[in-house]
């Protein structure tokens, strides 16, 4: 079955970076649309950057823009969330999703914590 799995997450300081990494398995990877989308305490999940199966395009929040990077590398199944300039409103559980003709997967979510 489709499984997702979310790595890299943890305690980072304000300004600092963090990577973070979904391995996806029982599907072919490199025909979906990935994302990674977040989900603060109390607040509803929101989209966070999408990247195209050929990895040719991508969107981001604006919340976002210009401080981190999706990337995907097809042969190894996984897809990339480079997180640089995080603030503390960066904080959430950040979650991988899989889309495709309609199917959707999620990842079990990696925390991050921006504080000092």
């Amino acid at each position: 079955q489709v499984q997702l799995v979310e790595s890299g997450g943890g305690l980072v300081q304000p300004g600092g970076s963090l990577r973070l990494s979904c391995i996806g398995s029982g599907f072919i990877f490199g025909i979906y649309t990935m994302s990674w989308y977040r989900q603060a305490p109390g607040k509803e999940r929101e989209l966070v950057a999408t990247i195209a199966a050929a990895g040719s395009k991508t969107n981001y929040a604006d919340s976002i823009k210009g401080r981190f990077t999706i990337a995907r590398d097809n042969a190894k199944d996984t897809v990339y969330l480079q997180m640089n300039s995080l603030k503390p409103e960066d904080t959430a559980v950040y979650y991988c999703r899989a889309d495709r003709s309609g199917r959707t997967s999620w990842g079990q979510g990696t925390q991050v914590t921006v504080s000092s």
